[in-house]
Formats: structure tokens, sequence, C-alpha cells
């Protein structure tokens, strides 16, 4: 797994050893990363293709992840069906030391050739979900295979196609083994994904979080940070708000905490531990927590209030239709889409509260703070003033 490490791009220190940021962080938890299931489902889909075109499944079968990594993968499922024109490859899915729900389980994809002009359809298989709701990043009728996995299948079938002759017009369908029993303690249900899981991942690699390591790893890049003189530091939920501070700001590495679910932990160290000014970038969703007090943004321990943002909003001019209308959305991101087509700012009246709420637990130290929320694409969203 090391290559996981090495590519998150930490400053490295006098020894060669990673100094501040990502990769120094998920080091010093001494925790195995693991890869999530829109890598699996990629692999699958390259293995699966390659035979479709070839006759021979790649074994192992080796991918090119966003920020470049390129780990290989064993196929647990090798089927090439000549009278159905199909091929089917499965991945066991790794999930490293994360106590993920998914560790286990076998990703799927079958293949099957399209009529020139096509493109990739996706189709949800056994145990992957279907949208339903609105709010997601998905169309509803869409099988729950986030945009980001989608781009690496895409690339990775045109790669194959480039290499061995194809078109690159395929229908491809995933499954999951037993992934709608698996779904059942996920938020799946709630969010109306029906029938299985989502293919998820941003990145390909599963990032493990043990509360203990990862705060203590928090709290080192906070004294990697300020040993190097850095007076502006920035608190992230993951690594596409960490792009989004570096191309805000141009922060270096060892100015980037890798915050994940843990404001808290950041905002108590730094309390204690000040810098001049703390930036914390996130998901739009997971900050609406924050901005509702939480300091644990972790899905299990704490949820979007839509009633709270109900309330934001009408601070922002929202009217009592549009009020309710927040509050009975599916997601944040279905309150924010609303709010953006009435003209209401929700997505900055997010970020002054969330800034409000790191000061109060700052508690007078003598740190300046701002917000900036984001989507799943890196788009800002809001922002707050620096206070």
């Amino acid at each position: 797994m090391s290559e996981v490490r090495e590519a998150t791009g930490a400053l490295p220190g006098p020894t060669g050893e990673a100094q501040g940021g990502r990769g120094a962080q998920l080091k010093h938890t001494g925790l195995r990363p693991g890869w999530t299931t829109g890598a699996c489902a990629t692999a699958a889909t390259t293995a699966a293709y390659t035979a479709l075109l070839t006759g021979d499944f790649p074994d192992p079968v080796t991918i090119t992840l966003p920020k470049g990594q390129t780990p290989s993968f064993a196929l647990a499922v090798e089927q090439l069906d000549a009278e159905n024109g199909t091929a089917t490859a499965g991945v066991v899915k790794d999930a490293g030391d994360d106590p993920d729900v998914t560790h286990g389980a076998v990703v799927r994809a079958t293949v099957r050739a399209l009529p020139a002009g096509s493109g990739v359809v996706f189709r949800a298989g056994p145990g992957v979900g279907t949208v339903t709701r609105p709010g997601l990043p998905l169309n509803v009728g869409e099988p729950a295979v986030n945009p980001v996995p989608r781009q690496m299948m895409r690339e990775h079938i045109a790669r194959v196609a480039e290499e061995n002759g194809g078109a690159g017009d395929v229908e491809l369908t995933l499954s999951v083994d037993h992934g709608e029993e698996i779904a059942r303690s996920t938020w799946n249900p709630r969010l109306g994904i029906l029938g299985g899981l989502s293919i998820l991942g941003t990145t390909g690699v599963v990032v493990p979080y043990s509360c203990s390591a990862w705060i203590d790893s928090i709290r080192r890049g906070v004294d990697v940070a300020r040993a190097a003189g850095r007076t502006h530091v920035a608190g992230c939920t993951g690594s596409t708000s960490e792009k989004t501070v570096v191309a805000e700001y141009g922060l270096p590495e060892d100015a980037l905490l890798d915050m994940g679910d843990f404001a808290g932990a950041v905002l108590k160290y730094i309390r204690r531990h000040p810098v001049d000014r703390l930036t914390i970038c996130g998901g739009f969703a997971k900050l609406s927590k924050l901005a509702a007090g939480h300091l644990d943004l972790h899905s299990k321990r704490s949820q979007v209030d839509k009633g709270f943002l109900a309330s934001l909003a009408q601070r922002g001019g929202a009217d009592t239709q549009l009020a309710e209308d927040i509050a009975a959305a599916n997601t944040g991101l279905a309150a924010l889409q609303l709010c953006a087509a009435a003209g209401v700012p929700l997505g900055d009246l997010v970020a002054a509260a969330a800034r409000d709420e790191a000061l109060a637990v700052l508690r007078g130290a003598p740190v300046r703070v701002d917000v900036v929320c984001i989507d799943r694409a890196g788009t800002v969203v809001g922002r707050s003033t620096v206070r």
C-alpha cells in the first residue's frame, strides 16, 4: 500500500519522511488504507471489457486512480458468455483498516457491446441502488454510481478500446453481492437510493479513521505547521476541499490539516496552540452540521438538520413556502438547490454560521477564522468573511 501514501504529495523532511499534510497524517496513524467501491468497479470494468475484446481476463488488473496511483486487483470472478456477448469480472473490496460495511463485498461489472455512438450506458445490477429522489448528484432513475467513478470507468473503457481495437460503446452493469442487504446499514434507504449500495469515491482510496489515531494525527499536523512558521492553516474534510483551498489561497502541503469529520479536534487543539488564521473548507452538507453546533461531522453521529437550514434561509429572505420546502428536502444539496433557484444565499449563510460556531469553540483564542463550503465537484457554493 506504499504507493497510496507516496502519492498524497506530502512534503518530505530532511530524512525523506513526509512532514505535513494528508500523507503524513495517514502514515502517523499506522492504519492501512483501502479501496473504494468506485476503484473496485473500475478494476472489474477494465478486466471485463478487456476480456470482451480479447477473450482473456487480465489478472491481476491494474488501473490508474485520479491522483496517479496504479493499484492492481486480483479477480474473484471471471465469466465470458459468448452466447450473450457479455463478459463479467469481479473483485473483492478491501477497505483496509476502515470499519467499512462494504469490506469484503464482491463488486462485479458486466460489459456488453452497443452500437457505435452509444457511449457508455450505466445500469444497476443486483445490489446496486437506483436514485428515486432529487437532491443527489445524479438524476432520478439513474443507477447510484457517482460522477467520479463514472468518469474513471469511462476513461478506462476508452483506454482498453484504444489498446485492443474496440469502439468503447458499451452497456456497463454494476452489481454488488448482497448489496441490498448491506445497504440497510447505510443511509441509502433514507436518501431514496433503493435496491442496494452506491458506487462511491473521489480518489479511489479509502482513508481509514480510528478516532483516537486520527485526532492524534490532526494534532501532529498543527504542530508541524506551527514549527514550519505557517500562519494560515486549513482544516479540510477531504481531498476535494484540499484542492479548493490550495487553489484559493496557495497554501503549502504542510499547512493542510486532514480534518475529516473531526472539526472539534482541530478547533480545540488550535485553541491551545493558536495560529493567526484558520480556514475550514468542506462539503456544504458536512459544514451545515458544524453550523448547527455539531463538532463530529460523521454521518453516524450527526445528520443534516433541514429545519435548521430552513431557519437560516428565512434569515436570508426565504418566504414561508420556501422554508417549508427546505425542511422537507431530501438532502442538504436539495435545500441548497432550492435556495439557489430563489436567490437565497444559503451557502453563505451556512458558512457564516459555521464560522461563528468555530469562533465559539475557540473561546477568544487569537485565531481569525473563515469557512468555505463546496459541492461535490469542488465548486465554491458559500463562503464567510474572515473574523
